[in-house]
C-alpha cells in the first residue's frame, strides 16, 4: 500500500518545528528515523495530514554526559549509542539493550528518542528508560518540561506528549557505583519485538541485594516496573530465596496480552524465567564490578 497524501516540511530549527506542530496539532506527525512511522504510513495505520521531518535540525544531534546524566538528542541514531564507549561506561543497560533493537540497518537510521516517542510496549528502549528512571525533555512554544519515564508512557503507542510538543531529548542517569545491570529478552527471531524482555539493575553490598530495579517489555500496555519484585530481592536472603520470591511476584502481578505470537500464560511464564536469568547476570556484574558494560 501507499500512504495517503500529506504535506511535508523539513524545518532547520527546533523553533520552526514547534511552530509547525502548534499550527497543525494532532494532524501532524514527527519524522526522525522513520523505522516505525514509515511502515505505519504505508499500511495507512497512521494518516497524518502533515509530516514534520526533523533530520535537518543539527542542534538535536548530540550525545553528552553532563552532571550525572547522559543526554541524548532527538536526532541521535541508535547505532551511535550502541557503539559509543562513553555510553557503555555511563549507562551500560542502555548500551546493552539497544543491540536488541531490530537489525543494524534499522539502528543506523532509527533514533533513541523516536523509539521512546513511538512507545511500543514490546520495545526495548522504553523498558530501559523505566528501569533506570530516565526523564524525557519535551518542548513546545510555551516552553520545556521534563517527564519521568514512568509517567511518559500512557498506553500502547501513546505518550504524555501533547500534539504541539516535540521530544527534544532523553536523559538517562549515569549508573552509580555498586550497581550491576543486565537486559534479556526472548523473541521469535532475532530482530523481532520481544515476546517478553526484562531490564534489571541491582546494587550489591556485602553479598546482599541492597536495591533493585526491574522493568518489563511485552508484559502489558506500557513498560511495567514491579516494585513488589524489587522488594522481594531487597528483603530476601539467601539469594536463591530472594530470586524465587521475585520470580513469583512477576508471574503473579504481570498481565500480558495474548496475540498470534504467544499466549498470555506463556508470556507470564517467560517473565518469571527471565527475571531469574537477568537478576543473576546483574548480580554477578555488580559483584565483579563490571556494571554491565561490554566491550
Amino acid at each position: 500500500m501507499k500512504p495517503q497524501v500529506f504535506a511535508y516540511h523539513d524545518p532547520s530549527s527546533v523553533e520552526e518545528a514547534l511552530e509547525l506542530l502548534a499550527r497543525h496539532g494532532p494532524g501532524a506527525k514527527v519524522l526522525a528515523g522513520g523505522q516505525s512511522l514509515l511502515p505505519l504510513l504505508n499500511l495507512r495505520l497512521a494518516r497524518p495530514e502533515v509530516l514534520v521531518d526533523i533530520n535537518r535540525i543539527d542542534s538535536l544531534d548530540y550525545l553528552a554526559e553532563e552532571s550525572g546524566w547522559l543526554r541524548v538528542g532527538a536526532r541521535v541514531r541508535q547505532r551511535w549509542v550502541e557503539r559509543d564507549p562513553a555510553v557503555r561506561r555511563a549507562v551500560p543497560l542502555l548500551a546493552e539493550a539497544v543491540r536488541y533493537v531490530g537489525h543494524v540497518q534499522i539502528r543506523n537510521r532509527g533514533t533513541v528518542c523516536g523509539s521512546l516517542a513511538h512507545a511500543d510496549p514490546a520495545a526495548e528502549l522504553p523498558a530501559v528508560a523505566v528501569a533506570v528512571g530516565a526523564r524525557m525533555v519535551a518542548r513546545s512554544r510555551a516552553g520545556a518540561r521534563e517527564i519521568p519515564a514512568e509517567e511518559f508512557f500512557t498506553g500502547p503507542l501513546s505518550t504524555a506528549l501533547s500534539p504541539d510538543e516535540l521530544l527534544v531529548e532523553a536523559r538517562f542517569p549515569c549508573s552509580p557505583p555498586g550497581w550491576g545491570w543486565a537486559f534479556v529478552e526472548v523473541s521469535n527471531r532475532h530482530g523481532d519485538y520481544a515476546l517478553c524482555a526484562v531490564a534489571a539493575g541491582v546494587c550489591v553490598a556485602d553479598g546482599r541485594v541492597r536495591d533493585a530495579r526491574l522493568a518489563y517489555a511485552g508484559a502489558g500496555p506500557v513498560p511495567v516496573r514491579l516494585p513488589q519484585a524489587e522488594t522481594a530481592l531487597r528483603e530476601g536472603w539467601p539469594l536463591e530465596d530472594a530470586l524465587r520470591a521475585a520470580c513469583s511476584e512477576a508471574r503473579r502481578l504481570l498481565e500480558p496480552e495474548a496475540d498470534i505470537h504467544a499466549s498470555a500464560d506463556f508470556r507470564r511464564h517467560l517473565a518469571g524465567v527471565l527475571t531469574e536469568r537477568v537478576v543473576r547476570l546483574a548480580y554477578r556484574r555488580a559483584v565483579d564490578g563490571a556494571g554491565g558494560a561490554r566491550a
